[in-house]
């Protein structure tokens, strides 16, 4: 759980407490039948600010942007990469670099590695079968992260909230299948 100015990997401590207005990053994976999937979603702590509503809704629109890209033909970072890279832009957030999502099936971090930004190269081929985690992360500061002395836990350079939003999703010929979608 990563809380705050924490981007991912936070590890819990008794010590840390959490206050009406700090937000919480959740990021989960699990194996079933030989198969792994990952997810994780920004939660607000009682009322929040507004500003830090927008970075959430804001975080979770470029997901689900991102994951209409997911259909076979596509160029990975050309569509997915680049709308998020885009949302962020559009409302002046910083984009995790060092960190993004993944191929996932029998391991947890498969290639390709998914960009939030455009890496300079159209990416490789969305490929029927294929499933990969979108996540992107936006800071409300700058882009910089460093990891903490614990050797884990990743942090924003200025202090500034991020969130963090992930689903695992399944490329298809006509739409993209979420496979971390909770029921309704």
């Amino acid at each position: 759980a990563s809380v705050n100015e924490q981007v991912v990997h936070g590890i819990p401590n008794r010590d840390v407490i959490l206050k009406e207005g700090d937000i919480i990053s959740v990021d989960v994976g699990a194996t079933y039948k030989g198969l792994v999937g990952d997810a994780a979603i920004t939660l607000p702590v009682g009322q929040i600010s507004d500003e830090l509503k927008k970075l959430l809704s804001v975080t979770e629109e470029a997901l689900y942007l991102a994951i209409k890209q997911v259909v076979a033909g596509n160029k990975l970072y050309d569509t997915v990469s680049a709308v998020v890279e885009d949302k962020a832009k559009e409302h002046g957030y910083g984009i995790v670099r060092n960190y993004g999502g993944h191929g996932i099936g029998r391991n947890m971090h498969e290639e390709p590695f998914v960009y939030n930004f455009r890496p300079g190269a159209p990416g490789p081929e969305l490929k029927s079968g294929m499933a990969i985690c979108i996540e992107p992360m936006f800071n409300l500061g700058t882009d910089e992260v460093h990891t903490e002395p614990d050797g884990w836990t990743v942090v924003t350079n200025d202090g500034k909230p991020s969130a963090h939003f992930e689903h695992s999703v399944l490329v298809t010929d006509d739409a993209p299948l979420i496979l971390t979608q909770l029921p309704k």
